[in-house]
This record gives C-alpha cells, structure tokens and sequence, in this order.
C-alpha cells in the first residue's frame, strides 16, 4: 500500500508524511529529494540549467518510479499537478490526499525557504503563492480522493485524521 500527499509548500507533506509512514509502518518517498538525487543537484541549480520544463520533464519521471513501489507514503512536491501525465500514475499507486492551507498560512511556514526558485518572477512573495495557488487548487482538487485543511492543525493531528480517513 502506498499514501501520496499533495498539496503546495508548507502544507505539512512532509513532516505530516514522516508521522504517517511510521504510524503505518511505510517509509517515506520524498518526490523533490528523489529528484535532486537523480540530477545531483538542488532544484534551483536544475531548474536554472533545465528551466522549469526540464524541471518537471524530471519530476515526471521520478513519480513513475516512485509509483511502481509499495509500502510508502509518497510526499509529492506542490508542483506535480502541472503534468497532467502525473494524475493518473499518483492515482495508481495508491489514495491521494491533499493537505491544503490559506496563502497566509503558507507565506507563514515557509517565507525563508531558498530551496526553490520563483514560480512567477518578480511578484512578491505572497502575491506568489495566492497567484500559483489559485491555478493549482482545481488540480489538487481534480487529483484527490480526500482533502485536510491543515492551518489549524500540527504534523500529528494531520498524520492522524489520514489515520481515521484510511480506517486503519
């Protein structure tokens, strides 16, 4: 049994997704890290080398190997609904969750992240989020079969509701 986690930075994928893959027994696959392992290289570097079409040409494949595997909680990056190809290979492996949060939340928990470039170039930050937010939220939407508003909720209390959600 896999669980894939979606949802945008700072939603909680990956500390929830910890929590969870020991609650259930599962290891974590962490799609960004997989990705920087394969390129060996942190995601700005690749995106400034590939851009983001390379980026995701990457991405793309990462979630096909980490979806032929079993036993894991699968913690996508927030981007993985920009490929179509990726909804149906993430359905596949296993029930798709998607950890939501407001813009404020978000630009709250990660306003000092430097791990990933600008999506839009020269907005603001917040203006960021809201703008990218806006156009991804119908895909999460699309993808999941189950959605957690997480900005009242810690890592745990997450890991616990998708707990209840699975009936185990």
């Amino acid at each position: 049994m896999n669980v894939v986690l979606v949802g945008y930075r700072g939603t909680g994928k990956s500390a929830c997704g910890r929590l969870l893959a020991e609650r259930l027994g599962l290891r974590v696959v962490s799609l960004d890290a997989e990705i920087q392992r394969k390129a060996g290289q942190p995601i700005p570097d690749i995106v400034a080398a590939r851009g983001w079409p390379g980026f995701r040409d990457l991405e793309e494949e990462v979630v096909r190997d980490a979806a032929a595997g079993d036993g894991q909680v699968i913690d996508c990056g927030g981007g993985v609904v920009e490929r179509e190809a990726n909804f149906e290979v993430l359905r596949s492996a296993g029930p798709v969750i998607w950890l939501k949060a407001t813009p404020a939340t978000i630009v709250s928990r990660i306003q000092g992240d430097t791990q990933r470039p600008s999506l839009t170039g020269n907005k603001s930050f917040t203006d960021e989020v809201t703008e990218v937010l806006q156009r991804r939220e119908p895909l999460y939407r699309r993808l999941a079969q189950h959605e957690i508003d997480t900005d009242s909720l810690a890592p745990a209390e997450i890991a616990s509701q998708i707990v209840v959600w699975l009936g185990k």
